[in-house]
């Protein structure tokens, strides 16, 4: 097996693993994962040109949906996906005008390409 090393995540961009085609696959599945637990939908076409804006989108409205309509339920999603509150504060302060949703999700995003990449890190080296 081939050794990879821990990525930084302090800077960590999503520009990054553009490219990375395996790496998009297991971000959309893990995506698709942790919304399916909460009775939310999220399908990847495999169009990895696309993936972002794809799963962008789906994302956002299963969040905005939960910002009006179920406060309590977003709150135990973001447990479940591992997005610390400090983090979403750090990032409301810093992006006042991005809209609530926005924000969340490319910090769910972030945070499952990070899930994705400890998993392959630990995988290639045990």
């Amino acid at each position: 097996m081939t050794k990879i090393s821990l990525p930084d995540f302090n800077n960590i961009s999503i520009n990054n693993y553009q490219n990375h085609n395996e790496i998009i696959i297991q971000v959309a599945a893990q995506i698709e994962k942790d919304f399916a637990q909460f009775g939310m939908e999220v399908v990847f076409s495999g169009e990895i040109n696309m993936a972002y804006t794809e799963l962008f989108t789906q994302v956002e409205d299963h969040i905005a949906n939960l910002l009006m309509n179920d406060y309590h339920r977003l709150q135990i999603l973001l447990y479940q996906i591992d997005l610390s509150e400090k983090k979403i504060a750090q990032t409301r302060y810093r992006y006042p005008d991005v809209p609530e949703a926005k924000r969340l999700t490319e910090l769910i995003i972030e945070r499952e390409l990070k899930k994705v990449l400890i998993r392959n890190y630990f995988k290639a080296n045990p």
